[in-house]
């Protein structure tokens, strides 16, 4: 955590910042044996402290990685549904697609390969 911004170049005119946040993770990749640092940025309208946000960072990036799934999964960003609340409605009945197909545990398989079985196999779209 960055607590003396007096640094910062006043060009920027960052109202409200109040939080710069920097966060390094060591990854080993076990199958190669190679070793990378990673350096990530953020900065926040909240005043936290390391631990608040460590814990900002982390539900950040399950929230992006749900949407990742969601792209990957069900096209979200290609859908054409535009008009009234269909984008809504339709967003909340792939995010409860996304956990169905995740706690399905009968077959080990990507989501994208239950979500095929589940269109081409009746008995599988009406288990419960």
């Amino acid at each position: 955590m960055l607590v003396n911004k007096s640094w910062l170049n006043n060009k920027y005119q960052w109202v409200g910042l109040k939080s710069i946040i920097k966060v390094t993770s060591d990854v080993h990749e076990k199958t190669t044996g190679k070793e990378t640092t990673e350096t990530r940025w953020y900065i926040s309208s909240l005043d936290l402290n390391a631990e608040q946000a460590l814990s900002s960072v982390r539900n950040h990036w399950q929230v992006e990685s749900m949407h990742w799934v969601l792209e990957m999964t069900f096209r979200e960003d290609e859908s054409r549904i535009r008009k009234g609340r269909g984008p809504l409605a339709f967003n909340v009945m792939r995010k409860i697609a996304m956990t169905l197909f995740k706690q399905d545990q009968t077959k080990r398989a990507s989501i994208v390969a239950k979500k095929k079985m589940a269109g081409l196999d009746n008995p599988v779209r009406v288990r419960d």
